[in-house]
């Protein structure tokens, strides 16, 4: 048998074979006929018990050489047809996304540009870095630990009747929420500059967030927030009063001021809420403002000594205050906007204007 048996040719028999398949269906067929049960060289395999011991040996090994040789040219082939059949898939089901647009001379397609509240968190974003401070973010959904209990406001409060909250329907009830306001974030950066030694803070929190309110020309239930949070040692209300002035100053434009009167928000103490000048009258009095000259923007106040005690942070070494406005509002104000709900309208009308 080992005489007659030509090992190197059935190899190369293979070879050709395998070489020749150009599809999944024949290279299966190829490897039954090259290396199956009723191949060439399954049948010499089985004909070896009856060699005597040396040929056995002899044609054994070059039965196992060959085997060898046929299953790495399959398997070879077999990985490059899988990808040239992968690659045409992919071109056939390729979806032409190039816009044709009809006539001899075709129009140049106009490219969009960021949403008017967008244009607006980045410009006022520009602002406060330039007075110095840093912009961070955190989650939206957020525990009632966070959103309520570490700023002051606990279980059964009657503060949080001032926000209408939607409530999540994991874990304990009521224990998860969208976020009401951009406050969480106060909480995770004092926690972390506790934990880091982080502290003095400086920075502003841009971000989404959600209320029940029913939507009018002020409210959105889905709205746009920023707050800013400075921690260090000898804040007082005064520091407070001149970086809103400035902030205002610098974004609404030289001639708009900003004042402010006595409020309650439970996470600051004192509290206020500032005024600028009416942007559509400058101060002189408008149906806008109702005849006076000014127009809410937000709240303010020094941070509350118990959300310091809620995150470690002790009052007697450190003071601090927090702002925060609508970013929504702001764009209305700025851009003399009637109705807020025409910011997400999508009308394109409207939003080619800015």
């Amino acid at each position: 048998m080992s005489d007659t048996l030509d090992v190197d040719g059935l190899v190369e028999q293979a070879r050709a074979a395998v070489a020749a398949a150009t599809t999944t269906e024949e290279i299966r067929e190829v490897i039954a006929s090259v290396a199956g049960k009723k191949s060439p060289i399954a049948q010499a395999g089985r004909s070896l018990g009856g060699l005597e011991p040396d040929a056995r040996k002899e044609l054994g090994q070059k039965l196992h050489a060959a085997r060898a040789v046929i299953e790495q040219l399959v398997e070879e082939r077999r990985s490059q047809i899988s990808a040239e059949e992968l690659a045409r898939d992919m071109e056939a089901g390729r979806i032409d996304l190039t816009e044709f647009i009809e006539g001899s001379i075709p129009a140049p397609a106009t490219r969009g540009h960021l949403h008017l509240v967008t244009q607006t968190r980045d410009a006022l974003e520009d602002v406060f870095v330039g007075m110095g401070f840093e912009v961070a973010e955190g989650p939206e959904i957020e525990t009632d630990w966070f959103n309520f209990g570490a700023l002051n406001i606990p279980p059964a409060h009657p503060a949080r009747g001032m926000w209408d909250t939607f409530y999540l329907d994991l874990g304990a009830p009521e224990s998860t929420l969208l976020r009401t306001h951009t406050s969480p974030v106060q909480i995770h950066l004092m926690e972390e500059a506790v934990s880091s030694g982080g502290l003095p803070i400086h920075a502003v929190m841009p971000g989404r967030c959600y209320r029940r309110d029913t939507p009018d020309a002020r409210h959105l239930p889905v709205f746009h927030q920023i707050e800013g949070l400075v921690v260090d040692k000898g804040i007082t209300f005064a520091d407070l009063a001149g970086t809103i002035e400035v902030f205002t100053s610098a974004y609404f434009g030289p001639d708009i001021h900003s004042r402010l009167r006595p409020a309650y928000f439970p996470f600051t103490e004192p509290s206020a809420e500032f005024e600028v000048t009416c942007t559509i009258c400058h101060g002189e009095g408008c149906r806008t403002c109702s005849q006076t000259g000014w127009i809410e923007l937000g709240g303010c106040g020094m941070v509350d000594p118990a959300v310091f005690g809620a995150v470690g942070i002790d009052p007697d070494q450190w003071t601090g205050f927090a702002f925060g406005f609508g970013i929504d509002r702001c764009a209305q104000m700025r851009h003399q906007i009637a109705d807020m709900r025409a910011l997400i309208e999508n009308d394109i009308r409207f939003l080619r204007q800015f």
